[in-house]
């Protein structure tokens, strides 16, 4: 973790996790972006029928996503959970 190695472990933790969420936020910005009209002014503008179905989204629990839109979840989930099971394991290892 270049130069973290003297953190202890919680802080190592919150440093892994934050780089995968780091990752993750860029690869939803580089969607994001690539789904966007940039206007002259370098702006953004993102069309209005993703604004529809993303505001949906965000109203919508979990348990009533569609399954595409659990599966999207879940791969993100994916991501952590490597990361949490090793920190748990470490938990209970004297």
């Amino acid at each position: 973790m270049g130069g973290s190695d003297s953190c202890p472990p919680r802080d190592s933790l919150v440093e892994v996790l934050a780089a995968v969420e780091h990752e993750r936020w860029s690869h939803w910005q580089r969607y994001l972006h690539s789904r966007c009209e940039r206007t002259a002014d370098g702006s953004l503008v993102i069309p209005a029928e993703l604004v529809t179905r993303w505001e949906h989204q965000i109203v919508t629990p979990y348990d009533q996503l569609t399954d595409a839109q659990k599966e999207s979840d879940r791969e993100q989930v994916r991501r952590y959970l490597p990361i949490v099971e090793a920190a748990l394991e470490n938990r209970d290892t004297p």
